[in-house]
């Protein structure tokens, strides 16, 4: 059974954390893993783009010169895409209802076969807390020097939830929190060094970052959620 380091903010293992085996072996198709991503990007992008054409540039409408007797070809005005400033032709445009839809199930194989390949490579850690009495960038900067990460890391701490009840119902809803706010401001001057909830995750995160760091809560949510 895989296991993962457990350190204490100051780079110290205390301990070792157990990964269940779904998670250690999970598997996934690569067509699946490539579209998943794709899609990500996607609907990262604005589709905001926009130029102007020939009917929207400010423009005069008067000839810019004789059309005849010049020996010069004709023309109509100077909002003509060949003039300075003139319209474009076929410019982008803003483009709406781009979104690109990715199943439930395929997001979380994705993500679950991800993580597994962090931890075969040996680049997921878990920390104890992320408790800090205040922001302290060196904190967090010895801490990564003491476990040996590489330059870009994403931290991944758990989120808060209140229980809602409806009737006979009950649903945990995530709400916002100060849980980790010292932390988060000890880490925004690193260059490269990352932080998000686990109920936020995202598969470009996880594949593009060189480390990942769970505190303990985080990563049995996100085991609860993957398995």
């Amino acid at each position: 059974m895989a296991t993962l380091k457990k350190y204490n903010l100051e780079g110290k293992v205390v301990g070792e954390l157990k990964v269940a085996k779904e998670l250690a072996n999970a598997e996934a198709n690569g067509q699946m893993i490539k579209d998943y991503i794709v899609a990500l990007r996607a609907n990262a992008r604005q589709w905001s783009a926009n130029t102007k054409t020939r009917s929207e540039v400010n423009h005069t409408t008067k000839k810019p010169h004789p059309q005849k007797g010049g020996g010069r070809s004709r023309q109509g005005s100077l909002a003509a895409p060949q003039y300075k400033g003139g319209g474009r032709v076929f410019g982008p445009r803003p483009k709406f209802d781009q979104h690109v839809r990715i199943n439930k199930q395929e997001r979380k194989a994705a993500i679950r076969f991800l993580i597994a390949e962090k931890i075969k490579a040996d680049k997921v850690s878990i920390i104890e807390d992320t408790k800090v009495k205040e922001p302290k960038t060196k904190i967090v900067a010895e801490f990564l020097k003491n476990i040996g990460a590489a330059k870009r890391v994403l931290f991944l701490g758990e989120g808060s939830y209140e229980k809602i009840e409806n009737g006979d119902a009950v649903q945990m809803v995530s709400v916002h929190s100060d849980k980790h706010h010292n932390f988060i401001k000890s880490l925004r001057n690193l260059p490269k060094v990352q932080f998000a909830l686990a109920n936020n995750i995202s598969g470009y995160d996880v594949l593009v970052a060189h480390q990942l760091v769970f505190t303990e809560s985080a990563f049995e949510e996100l085991n609860e959620w993957l398995c």
